[in-house]
């Protein structure tokens, strides 16, 4: 678990607004902001990063924030974003859909869709937490998630309730984490979050019976990232855990040509692949590296890796960090 905290009070005030600016489209996606505070812009925001999700809050004076076609092609980093409000009122404009959104007002937008936020004027400066989840960790079908796509998703009863007293807890406490503690919070995080969205799903009626191998499909394979770090993560505890047979559980993975052992080692490779090249991790052992990824072997870590991208694991990040540091 990473944490990252940054408050305009750190700064001159010529320099706060263009620096929030960039901070918000670094932690989160390329975006257009504009205010008319921003002579003397007030805004903090802090950051967790728990593997591939993050949870962010921020306090901020009353801005515009564009999402347009043109930054979408730019970079997509293809995510569901959730917004719980605390204090304040966000207008949005969002797959051709307008919304007002109080305190606990949730509500979720796609990163690859045009999106118009504007947090309105209020007696005192917005509050929101914010829930940042790859669009793959979602074990529902696209087509049923965007029916949600800016709607009111209340976080005063249910599992809203349970998904948001969550979000603020976590943020609000962080000294009481350890690194370690990472993949656990992501594990609770999507699973409140597909709970919340399936249950809303479900209110505007049940998902077609034509849908329901694709949205098994899609939440097996969402328990396996979510499980990456579990070394008894194997094809027959995944279809136990699925309540379904482990030949079906092959048919599943046999239809988009893949082995379900495969497709888990591909999946802990690639994470590993990118924590070699995190220049925060850049002092962290390789083999701490493998074993957080599931690997119980540092010889079979680095024949798959070998042959998964052509180095050992020691060269391939070596390699990326004399790329980093070559003088543009």
């Amino acid at each position: 678990m990473i944490e990252t905290v940054f408050r305009t009070e750190d700064v001159s005030p010529a320099d706060r607004f263009g620096l929030w600016r960039e901070h918000m489209a670094k932690s989160l996606c390329s975006m257009d902001v504009s205010s008319d505070h921003a002579d003397d812009f007030r805004a903090d925001m802090r950051l967790l990063q728990l593997g591939t999700v993050s949870v962010w809050s921020t306090t901020v004076q009353p801005v515009r924030i564009r999402r347009g076609p043109r930054l979408i092609r730019r970079s997509d980093p293809e995510l569901y974003h959730l917004t719980l409000p605390l204090r304040g009122t966000n207008g949005i404009t969002h797959v051709d859909r307008e919304a007002t959104h109080g305190p606990y007002d949730m509500h979720v937008m796609d990163s690859s869709r045009p999106t118009e936020i504007h947090v309105l004027d209020g007696p005192e400066p917005a509050r929101m937490v914010g829930l940042d989840v790859p669009k793959a960790l979602l074990p529902l079908p696209v087509g049923h998630i965007d029916r949600l796509l800016a709607r009111r998703l209340s976080g005063h009863e249910g599992i809203g309730a349970l998904l948001a007293g969550f979000l603020t807890r976590l943020i609000q406490d962080t000294a009481s984490y350890r690194p370690s503690d990472g993949p656990r919070l992501e594990v609770v995080l999507v699973d409140l979050l597909s709970a919340l969205l399936a249950q809303h799903i479900d209110a505007d009626g049940p998902l077609a019976s034509e849908t329901h191998q694709q949205a098994l499909t899609f939440r097996i394979r969402a328990f396996i990232r979510q499980h990456l770090h579990d070394p008894r993560l194997t094809p027959p505890a995944i279809a136990a855990a699925h309540q379904i047979s482990l030949s079906y559980l092959h048919r599943l993975f046999q239809a988009d040509g893949v082995t379900v052992a495969a497709w888990i080692r591909s999946q802990r490779l690639e994470r590993a692949r990118r924590d070699l090249t995190d220049p925060v991790l850049r002092a962290a052992p390789i083999h701490r590296i493998a074993e957080r990824w599931g690997f119980t072997s540092d010889s079979h870590f680095s024949r798959a890796f070998r042959t998964a991208y052509g180095l050992p694991p020691g060269e391939y990040r070596l390699q990326a960090r004399t790329a980093e540091e070559r003088p543009a």
